[in-house]
């Protein structure tokens, strides 16, 4: 499967439902739906954790989470544990990327032989504030709304980032196809559909008006959120945080012009590839570094283990690749020997520690449906870890001093029966505990995260310090306020 060339997307906080390839019954995606239909869709894909900078570290470095130990959104990647980049640049493979990046610094060996427009966290510490836990440092309401202070139509630094992340990579694509003997990897970081929940008018227009389908399970229809998940929920306020009714459903609309708007400007670089003459010789593969709550259970953003927050879409094109869509599931480090296979680098020496298995291969035999994935979360609203495993139609959560959430997603892909407490159900429980602990000794892992954060804490000044450390919402795009 390998090709000269590959051309990694990774967009932000994309609900994979939300694609019309995916079955979405009206968000619109034309040329995602055009690169599925030519390439192999993975239906279920996963997250390493469901939040920015710890998800972009183990994408990085093929690792999960516990094993770099970038805990949370103030731990981002450096260029240590090395990751797929470097072992591209030792194969003398040219390598670059353009827009969102969420590590540390433009400055640091990342793997990158350069790093157009990068987006990193602020001040190269990020969301020190957020790393307080156990108890949690809870914010004012007083404070910025976090999907944003304007919801609807209209331009926003992130659209204006995007716009011209997406014009640098055409032009960096037709560049590239004038040097033909230099393969490459490029990969470019979109930043939609994150909030803010601001979209361009010719996207909003395609949503305007719209009936909105209201979301499942929410709070004030009588359903009663996990207590781990109400600690999220109380931390972030979301849904209290509406100006009105209308605005609401201006928030669903503003996303799902979003994933199109996100949609445009993949097409805009699948257009480049075609044009230049690139398109027969170049792997792509489109993602996203997590999903979207999306007002499912009063929750917005990510940062729980439900489908909504923990999945992602994952599509790869590839010469010689069959299309179809393959149901095993797969896993953001699952793209570590993916990317290095795609251009000829055999996987294997490299592989040490880490998880993931090439795409190529689940795609050559994708009927391992019993595969076990996995993804956990230790940083904003959370007391406590929580772990997620996935195996065949068994889905754990497995919380830290709460009670686990066991889901039959095949009898209820949208996890509104929660079968932990049925006594019928309890050997499974034990089987899918036992899976998380072939992975990982939970509690362990979990003091392992607080101890870190409390010596990055410490390190920083102290609690009252590191309060006031990092952006309370969305980080700045560059070049904006």
């Amino acid at each position: 499967m390998a090709s000269r060339n590959l051309l990694v997307i990774m967009s932000d906080e994309h609900d994979p439902r939300y694609m019309g390839c995916s079955g979405h019954a009206f968000v619109r995606t034309p040329r995602l739906d055009e690169l599925a239909a030519r390439g192999r869709r993975f239906a279920s894909a996963y997250t390493p954790s469901p939040i920015c900078v710890p998800a972009r570290a183990a994408f990085a470095t093929g690792l999960r989470v516990h094993q770099t130990r970038h805990w949370d959104n103030a731990m981002p990647y450096a260029g240590r544990p090395q990751g797929w980049g470097h072992v591209l640049q030792s194969h003398a493979v040219r390598v670059e990327s353009i827009g969102k990046l969420h590590y540390r610094d433009a400055e640091d060996p990342a793997g990158f032989d350069a790093e157009h427009i990068p987006m990193h966290v602020v001040g190269g510490h990020g969301m020190v504030w957020a790393s307080i836990r156990d108890p949690y440092l809870a914010r004012s309401d007083a404070g910025k709304r976090m999907l944003g202070e304007r919801i609807g139509a209209g331009e926003s630094a992130y659209t204006a980032y995007d716009r011209e992340i997406t014009e640098r990579a055409v032009r960096w694509l037709r560049q590239a196809a004038s040097q033909p003997g230099r393969p490459f990897v490029l990969y470019v970081g979109l930043v939609a559909p994150h909030f803010p929940l601001i979209a361009p008018e010719e996207f909003y227009r395609l949503y305007a008006g719209r009936q909105v389908p209201e979301p499942k399970l929410h709070p004030a229809q009588g359903h009663v959120l996990h207590p781990w998940v109400q600690a999220y929920a109380d931390f972030q306020r979301n849904e209290q945080k509406f100006r009105s009714a209308e605005e609401r459903l201006d928030a669903f609309r503003a996303y799902y012009a979003l994933c199109s708007f996100v949609d445009h400007n993949v097409g805009r670089m699948l257009d480049a590839l075609r044009d230049s003459g690139l398109e027969q010789d170049t792997t792509v593969i489109y993602t996203s570094d997590h999903g979207d709550n999306l007002g499912a259970r009063g929750l917005w953003g990510k940062s729980t283990l439900y489908q909504e927050s923990v999945r992602v879409p994952l599509i790869v094109a590839a010469p010689g690749l069959t299309p179809g869509v393959c149901e095993t599931p797969v896993e953001l480090t699952d793209l570590y020997p993916t990317i290095l296979e795609g251009v000829g680098i055999d996987p294997a020496p490299h592989m040490a520690q880490r998880p993931g298995r090439s795409l190529f291969s689940v795609a050559a035999s994708p009927t391992d449906l019993e595969r076990v994935v996995f993804s956990e979360y230790h940083a904003a609203g959370s007391n406590t870890a929580g772990f997620m495993v996935r195996k065949g139609r068994w889905k754990l959560h497995h919380y830290v001093r709460f009670a686990p959430e066991l889901f039959d997603l095949q009898a209820d892909p949208e996890e509104q029966v929660d079968l932990a407490a049925d006594p019928a159900h309890r050997q499974v429980l034990q089987d899918m505990e036992l899976e998380l602990r072939r992975i990982c000794d939970p509690e362990a892992i979990d003091a392992l995260a607080k101890q870190d954060q409390r010596a990055m804490i410490q390190r920083l000044g102290g609690v009252e310090v590191a309060a006031g450390m990092g952006a309370s919402g969305a980080t700045p795009a560059p070049g904006s306020a």
